[in-house]
């Protein structure tokens, strides 16, 4: 049973770890990777499917060259070639996810690659920021009926409403958005989060962050203002790969995790009163106590009435309405007023 609505519905976060090129060309790395984030308490693993060939093609121009950034000079297609998660592998990555009680996601570039991830039982599928404009894709992923989760890097309005209507035509409204800046690492700055509740508003979908930010900072307030899902890239320490300059390792992540469990404790529900743990504290309000012995027949005024604490007597709101008339007994020093002390 996948768990990203149920954790929504509940009110909860859903925490995917990315793990994309970070296996470093290792199945064993990959595999210790599911391991390390089921302990630091994701939700998810993410991989992604594709070959070279299923996003670029293998030629030399410099339309296809990477100009600045942390890919400076790659090929496209050389640097696909060497990032991606062999297809054999990724089978063993969801049995792994399954045995360590997370979920298994990936993100297709390709029909093909869908049909291959049917295959294996893939049961939620991620759109990233570039092909988000890839509408044809997106219908065809959304076509199997299975949640989708958009990533909006980039996105205007109208794209992003584009890639909703595509998932609507096929009759899927299993949609979470990701707000997302994709740079890499993306500046502080650039990150915009402030669009979280403005997507809610707009497209009555749930929404979410793709951080590619350095730190746990972005996450931990997009949460705060309504992102019901996080996703982050995630590393080996001492495992270099085309993702690992702007990714988190295992460590921080874990922490990451922490403080957004702890941020939406703190966010809390709407609620009005005394919680369980203030109810000793009530005694500390003020009431009205006799502040001077005061004699039957005696005037109450504010020379022998006063607000203090704690609690016991009557509240002060009533202490305009009981001034000037005369007490029934005497009442005194350091008793706290009760209604029936009073003509």
């Amino acid at each position: 049973m996948y768990k990203l609505f149920d954790k929504i519905k509940n009110g909860n976060v859903y925490i995917i770890a990315e793990m994309s090129a970070n296996h470093g060309g290792s199945l064993e790395n990959a595999l210790k990777i599911v391991h390390l984030v089921a302990k630091a308490g994701a939700d998810c693993l993410k991989i992604q499917t594709y070959t070279a060939d299923s996003i670029t093609i293998n030629y030399d121009s410099k339309d296809f060259m990477i100009q600045g950034g942390l890919w400076d000079g790659y090929k496209l297609y050389d640097l696909y070639t060497d990032a991606g998660t062999p297809y054999e592998w990724q089978l063993k990555i969801k049995d792994e996810c399954e045995k360590c009680g997370i979920d298994f996601l990936s993100t297709p570039f390709d029909n093909a690659a869908v049909d291959f991830l049917e295959n294996i039982g893939c049961e939620a599928y991620k759109i990233a920021s570039f092909e988000l404009v890839d509408i044809p894709l997106i219908e065809y992923v959304a076509s199997k009926g299975k949640p989708i989760i958009i990533s909006c890097g980039m996105a205007t309005i109208e794209e992003i409403q584009d890639a909703i209507d595509a998932c609507y035509r096929v009759g899927n409204n299993q949609i979470v958005l990701l707000k997302c800046c994709s740079e890499y690492p993306a500046n502080w700055k650039d990150m915009h989060i402030a669009n979280i509740p403005d997507m809610i508003n707009r497209f009555g979908v749930n929404v979410g962050l793709s951080d590619h930010s350095a730190g746990s900072i972005a996450s931990v307030v997009a949460v705060s203002i309504g992102a019901c899902v996080i996703e982050k890239h995630v590393k080996l320490d001492g495992v270099e790969s085309a993702d690992s300059k702007f990714s988190m390792n295992m460590d921080e992540f874990a922490d990451m995790v922490k403080d957004i469990r702890d941020t939406k404790m703190i966010i809390g529900n709407v609620k009005y009163g005394p919680t369980e743990g203030e109810q000793a504290n009530l005694k500390f309000r003020r009431s009205l106590f006799a502040s001077k012995n005061i004699k039957a027949g005696d005037k109450i005024t504010l020379e022998n009435v006063r607000s203090i604490r704690p609690s016991v007597g009557l509240k002060p709101k009533y202490l305009k309405s009981i001034l000037g008339k005369e007490a029934k007994n005497d009442i005194p020093y350091g008793t706290p007023l009760k209604t029936e002390m009073i003509k």
